[in-house]
């Protein structure tokens, strides 16, 4: 079997909230996960498996209770909630089920903003085309996203997150709200990202047909690691 290179994981990573009384409910229970460079990872779970904490923790959006998390050599549990701002405009990209295009921008201009707030010093113009070509969206780029459908925006929301060369893109939920048709669609952008792209992509997904489709898969349930492979 082909040895994979962690960019990330986790080591007994646990986030606590508290409760009325002086009770805490423990929404991650000690987590280790493992992210391999340059592939899709996935984690699956039901609503309330404790997949979305887990995804905002590795993401550096929310601060864990206990453990760490390592990026590229680095434990970003221990930075200040600047320096987390700053890795996570440099260093990751993010999409979510709720693709949060704005509205007054196209296509182009949407996925430019996202190179002039990372403050990309390359050819911004050039790039943004790059992103749209890789999600097969180059034709659409001049049209607002009210101009385009649900599965099309998340392509937009998709080549945002890719612009600046993030080290790892954590996608949320992102074909939810998607017919499964245009879902597979995503999926397989996600994997020719992957694979053409040299992109290093954290997926969460509660639809069990993606299982087959991630090059490592985790299975969560109230908060632990129950499977994978």
């Amino acid at each position: 079997m082909q040895k994979l290179n962690n960019i990330m994981y986790s080591k007994d990573l646990k986030k606590a909230y508290p409760l009325p009384g002086g009770d805490v409910f423990w929404a991650l229970k000690g987590i280790d996960v493992e992210i391999p460079e340059s592939k899709l990872t996935i984690l699956k779970g039901r609503s309330g498996s404790g997949k979305t904490t887990l995804m905002n923790m590795l993401g550096a959006l929310d601060e864990a209770t206990q453990g760490q998390v390592v990026l590229d050599g680095q434990d970003i549990c221990s930075l200040s909630e600047e320096n987390r701002t700053l890795l996570r405009r440099s260093t990751m990209g993010f999409v979510f089920q709720s693709v949060a295009l704005i509205p007054m921008m196209t296509a182009r201009e949407n996925v430019e903003y996202a190179l002039r707030l990372s403050g990309w010093k390359g050819d911004r113009a050039a790039r943004t085309e790059r992103c749209l070509e890789l999600v097969g969206l180059s034709k659409r780029a001049a049209h607002m996203p009210a101009e385009l459908s649900g599965g099309e925006q998340q392509r937009v929301a998709i080549a945002r997150a890719i612009a600046h060369m993030p080290k790892i893109v954590f996608a949320d939920e992102p074909t939810g709200e998607l017919d499964t048709n245009t879902a597979l669609q995503v999926v397989k952008i996600f994997r020719k990202l992957c694979s053409e792209d040299g992109v290093t992509i954290l997926m969460t997904t509660h639809d069990k047909g993606f299982m087959d489709i991630g090059d490592k898969v985790y299975e969560m349930e109230d908060g632990e690691i129950v499977g994978g492979s």
